[in-house]
Formats: structure tokens, C-alpha cells, sequence
């Protein structure tokens, strides 16, 4: 039997994604709204990539970095061993595809452009920000490698340990990096029942250049 209740004010309502809006800021709004609302790794976003002749892969990663002072033309950054499958990808495309969905909040924002391999220094800063026990576990993995047995990577797990408890950190491994993707695409979107979603999207064409946005249909 078909639903014929009428739709609702709240669904026929007009976008309420600011047209004039700046995408970078409204990230930072929607974020910082994330931050009280979503329960789990409000900062946890879905990262495509693609090979050279473009066949895709993706995977969850964290958001470390973001805002208009990340990069010239504002960016948004995460860490990632350069020689797993992803980091290759990277190597070999440097274009990715961000998607960070907030269920409870019922939206969502992608973003999309190139990516720019961060200084050695800020991938030292950032490594040796993190817990000692996770330091040692990226170092001791050949990240999407296969393992022959569990207990080969435990044992490099042991032997980092014992070799750099006394100095409390671990020192980066030379292919363990961040990257920065510079948008040129973002578009916002916001849940409505019935499909009646509210998009709004903007892009550029340079990390200089304007924004320009407009809707788009659900």
C-alpha cells in the first residue's frame, strides 16, 4: 500500500546551507558540532584513492589536521605508512577523495582534490605525539603486507619495545608520513526524510582561486 501523507513543512523547507557561505568555515562549524553530537571518532573519515590507471580502493583513516592555515588554500590532513597499499596508491595518484559521514547528526561532507606529502619535521612531531605503544606497533608493521603468522609481527612488537622504552619514544620510520589534499571540491549534505536531502556544493579550480557554489538535486 502506497504512503500518501503529505509531506511535512520540514521537508519542503528551503536549503539551510548558506549559499554564500565559506566551505572551510562551515566545515569547521559542522565539525565542531560533530565533536559534541557524534559518539565514535568524530574526526573519522572515509579516504579514496585510486592506482595509476585508476582503479579505486577505500578505507577509514583520521583527520589530523584541517582549516585554512593547514596548507596555502587551507587542507585537510592525515598520517599513513607510504608503503601499504593506500600510501602506493598515494605514490602513484596523488588525487584522493574524502567522506565524512555523521550519522547521528544525519550529515555528511565530501571533499575532493589533490594531496601534497607533509615536511619530515611535522611527520616527526606528529609520530612522536602519539602514545609509545603506538609508536611502536606503526614501526613494527609492514602495513598491508602479508603476514606470514601473527606472532612474526609480535615479536618485532617485543624487540622495538625493549629497544626504546628507556628513551620513551620510537624513531620514524622514513616512509611513515601525512599528506595534506587541497579541496577543490566540498559538498554538504544534510538528511531529510523522504529523500527531499539538502545539498549544497562548492568548488574551485586552484588553491587560490574562489569558491563557487550551488545546489544539487538529492
Amino acid at each position: 500500500m502506497s504512503d500518501t501523507t503529505p509531506l511535512d513543512d520540514a521537508q519542503l523547507a528551503d536549503s539551510v546551507i548558506p549559499e554564500g557561505a565559506d566551505p572551510f568555515d562551515l566545515f569547521e562549524e559542522w565539525f565542531a558540532a560533530a565533536q559534541v553530537g557524534e559518539i565514535n571518532d568524530p574526526n573519522a573519515m572515509a579516504l579514496a584513492t585510486a592506482t595509476a590507471d585508476a582503479a579505486p580502493s577505500v578505507r577509514m583513516v583520521l583527520l589530523k589536521g584541517h582549516g585554512k592555515d593547514e596548507m596555502a588554500g587551507g587542507g585537510f590532513t592525515f598520517f599513513t605508512n607510504a608503503e601499504s597499499r593506500k600510501g602506493a596508491q598515494i605514490r602513484a595518484n596523488m588525487q584522493a577523495a574524502l567522506l565524512f559521514h555523521w550519522k547521528s547528526l544525519r550529515r555528511q561532507i565530501r571533499i575532493e582534490g589533490p594531496l601534497t606529502e607533509v615536511s619530515p619535521e611535522r611527520a616527526d612531531a606528529y609520530f612522536h605525539s602519539r602514545p609509545y605503544k603506538s609508536q611502536v606497533g606503526s614501526a613494527a608493521s609492514d602495513q598491508s603486507r602479508p603476514l606470514p603468522e601473527r606472532q612474526t609481527y609480535l615479536d618485532r612488537v617485543q624487540e622495538l619495545w625493549a629497544a626504546h622504552e628507556d628513551e620513551g619514544k620510537v624513531p620514524r620510520p622514513p616512509h611513515w608520513t601525512g599528506f595534506t589534499l587541497s579541496p577543490r571540491r566540498i559538498e554538504f549534505w544534510i538528511d531529510r526524510d523522504n529523500r527531499l536531502h539538502d545539498r549544497r556544493e562548492f568548488v574551485r579550480d586552484s588553491a587560490d582561486a574562489p569558491w563557487s557554489g550551488t545546489l544539487l538535486y538529492p
